[in-house]
Formats: structure tokens, sequence, C-alpha cells
């Protein structure tokens, strides 16, 4: 189950005209790579089905890009061992 703050990582390539762009300097971006990392900073339901609010930040934690994505699309990158 993702959390809001998880970060995640793209699953696939993300095409810019799903995404919100927020900096200018990155419009001419066409695409956000598979591996993509970002943060869960929202999580909404609609019709049943779970939808995760992802920002992507430079290394300064400038926030340049946006997205909506489903759970099958982003990987939980785990800082931590679990254990059971």
């Amino acid at each position: 189950m993702i959390k809001l703050f998880d970060v995640v990582a793209l699953l696939k390539p993300i095409s810019s005209n799903l995404l919100t762009l927020i900096d200018p300097e990155y419009d001419s971006i066409e695409y956000l790579p598979k591996g993509q990392i970002g943060t869960v900073v929202e999580i909404d339901e609609l019709e049943g089905k779970l939808y995760y609010l992802i920002e992507f930040s430079d290394n300064q934690g400038c926030e340049y890009a946006m997205v909506r994505l489903t759970e099958i699309e982003l990987l939980v990158l785990q800082e931590e061992l679990q254990l059971a």
C-alpha cells in the first residue's frame, strides 16, 4: 500500500502531455523516464480507484513537475529493511 510522502520510482516513461510542469525551465522535456524518482504528496479516490499525486523535484528541492498516477505505475522505494 502506497502512503503519503512515500518515495516512488516510475515504472514506465510518462509523457509531458500528462505532466503539470511547474518550472518553465523544464517546458522542453518530452517525458519523464522510467525510474525517475518522486514523492507522493496527495492520495485521492475516484470511483473506487486510488490515484497518487507525485511531485518531482530537482537536487535543490525545487518542484518542477507533478502527475497523478495509479499504484501499478509506481514502485515504492524502501530505505529500511522491513521485518516480518
